[in-house]
C-alpha cells in the first residue's frame, strides 16, 4: 500500500491461484442483450487506428455481423446483478469498500482493445480468461492528447514504458493517470475490472473556486482498514480537508451517494420485493447497489446508507460494525435495523 497504491502499476502474478471466470464470454454476450445491463461494442486497434463504438442493448444479430477480431465488448455493473461476480469484490477490501464503483467485464476477440487510454480513477484488472498483452506509461497522460474525430478517448501518443502478459488469475494493478492499452492475445479473453471511484475536488466542495481546483481529485491516504472495509478512518478525512473542510458526516454521505444506475437497479429491487414480508429471526443482505460507511466518533458509531445517515435504535456497537463491513446482518441479532432496512427495500432475506 505504502509503494503502489495510486502510486505505480503492479502485476501480482496469480493473485487469485487456480482462477476460474464465473462468467464466460458467451454469458457476458446474453448480458449485453438485456436492458439491466450498460453495454458497449468496440471495433478498432491502433495499427488502423479507426475505432467505432456502438451501445446497447444488442441483439443476436448484432453479434452474428461482427468480424473474426479487433473488437471488444465491455458490460458495465455485472456486480449489480450477479451474486457470484459480486462476490468477488471481498478479495479487494484491503481497500475501502466505500470506494468501490463497480464491476466492468470485457470480452475481446483476437486483437481486440479499447485502445491506449488513461483514467482518474484506480482499477484492479483480473484476467478471467485467455490472455492479455498489457503496456503501460506514465508519459503524455494528459487531456489533449486524444485522437480527434474518435468516439472514445483513446491517446495520441502512447509510448510504451513496460510490457506485461496478463493469465488467468493475475491481477493488474493501475493507479489514476497512468495510461494502459490491453490487447487480446487469443479468442476466449475475458478481463474483469474493479474500479474504484475519483473524486474530484469540484465535486466535494460546490463551492470553490473552479479556476484554482481544476482538475483536482481527492487523494488517498496510506490504507491500513484490515478487516473494516466499511469504516472511513480519520485520515481520509483529513486528506480530504487538504483542500477545504469538509466535515466527517459531509464526507460520509458523499461517499457513499448512489448514482443514477444504482438508484434504477434499487427501484427495479423495490419492484420486485411487493409481497414479500419481513421474516423474523432470518439473515438479511444488503443489496449489492447499496453503499455504506460508518464512522467511529466518540466511541459511538454513526452509518451512513446511500449518502444518507440513519437512525439506529440498536446500541450494539460490535455487532453494528459486524453489519456494516460484512453486510450480512441477523434479525435476531439486529432485529429492529433488519426490520428498517427491509422496509426500505435496501435488505433480502439469504
Amino acid at each position: 500500500m505504502t509503494d503502489y497504491w495510486q502510486k505505480k502499476p503492479l502485476l501480482i502474478k496469480q493473485a487469485l491461484p487456480n482462477f476460474i471466470s464465473p462468467i464466460a464470454p458467451e454469458e457476458l454476450a446474453g448480458l449485453s442483450l438485456e436492458e439491466e445491463f450498460e453495454s458497449r461494442l468496440i471495433t478498432g486497434s491502433t495499427t488502423s487506428r479507426q475505432w467505432s463504438l456502438t451501445q446497447g442493448p444488442f441483439s443476436e444479430a448484432t453479434f452474428e455481423t461482427l468480424p473474426e477480431k479487433e473488437w471488444t465488448l465491455l458490460v458495465q455493473g455485472v456486480d449489480r446483478q450477479l451474486d457470484e461476480i459480486h462476490d468477488l469484490i471481498q478479495h479487494f477490501d484491503f481497500i475501502p469498500r466505500w470506494r468501490f464503483d463497480d464491476v466492468m467485464i470485457s470480452y475481446a476477440a483476437q486483437g481486440g482493445s479499447v485502445g491506449p487510454h488513461f483514467d482518474y480513477y484506480d482499477v484492479f484488472l483480473l484476467q478471467g480468461n485467455g490472455q492479455r498483452h498489457w503496456t503501460l506509461s506514465s508519459q503524455f497522460c494528459i487531456l489533449d492528447n486524444y485522437l480527434e474525430g474518435v468516439p472514445l478517448r483513446i491517446m495520441d501518443k502512447f509510448v510504451p514504458e513496460q510490457a506485461l502478459i496478463a493469465e488467468p488469475g493475475d491481477v493488474l494493478y493501475v493507479p489514476p493517470k497512468i495510461a494502459h492499452h490491453g490487447v487480446s492475445m487469443s479468442d476466449d479473453c475475458t478481463t474483469l475490472s474493479f474500479g474504484y471511484r475519483s473524486y474530484s475536488i469540484q465535486e466535494m466542495f460546490d463551492n470553490l473556486d473552479t479556476h484554482n481546483t481544476h482538475n483536482q481529485y481527492y487523494q488517498d491516504p496510506i490504507w491500513d482498514n484490515t478487516n473494516t472495509p466499511a469504516l472511513i478512518p480519520d485520515s481520509a478525512i483529513q486528506v480530504a480537508n487538504k483542500t477545504s473542510e469538509i466535515s466527517a458526516i459531509d464526507f460520509a454521505k458523499f461517499v457513499t451517494k448512489l448514482d443514477t444506475l444504482d438508484v434504477q437497479i434499487l427501484q427495479q429491487f423495490e419492484y420486485t420485493q411487493q409481497g414479500i414480508e419481513f421474516e423474523p429471526g432470518q439473515v438479511y443482505q444488503l443489496h449489492s447497489a447499496c453503499k455504506i460507511a460508518y464512522l467511529l466518533l466518540d466511541k459511538e458509531i454513526q452509518i451512513f446508507l446511500n449518502g444518507l445517515l440513519i437512525k439506529i435504535e440498536e446500541t450494539d456497537v460490535k455487532k453494528l460494525i459486524d453489519f456494516c463491513n460484512k453486510r450480512t446482518l441477523s434479525a435476531n441479532n439486529l432485529p429492529n435495523l433488519a426490520q428498517q432496512l427491509f422496509n426500505l427495500d435496501m435488505v433480502y432475506e439469504i
